[in-house]
């Protein structure tokens, strides 16, 4: 008859060294890359359309803000570190038409009282 050993179920057990082990998830190494590839960090622009005319939308995470911006939508600062969109109308693919909003107040947007084409100025 065979002897039963109790395992407690927290404990890990080691294989064999003879069996194949998993390989271990390799280690970033190399040279890191450029911070001037911002494209690379940020979500692929989209084109929206709202009943305000049509926008281009790119969404930015929160690890590659990196500088203080003023949201159009209610006027407080997005922080670096902060996930918000950049948005544009479609006419005008310039940066000077650029702005960026927090995520929830690009969304209510069309709810706001008095806000209409000129939201992006």
């Amino acid at each position: 008859m065979a002897q039963v050993v109790q395992v407690s179920p927290r404990k890990a057990r080691r294989l064999p060294s003879a069996s194949p082990s998993k390989p271990r998830r390799a280690r970033r190494s190399g040279p890191a890359k450029p911070a001037d590839d911002a494209s690379a960090r940020l979500g692929p622009p989209q084109t929206q359309e709202w009943p305000d005319g049509d926008w281009v939308v790119r969404q930015v995470p929160g690890a590659a803000a990196v500088k203080t911006y003023r949201c159009p939508g209610c006027d407080q600062e997005l922080l670096p570190g902060t996930a918000h969109v950049v948005v544009w109308p479609a006419y005008a693919p310039g940066p000077e038409e650029r702005r960026h909003w927090h995520n929830a107040c690009w969304q209510r947007r069309p709810r706001r009282p008095g806000l209409g084409p000129q939201t992006h100025r």
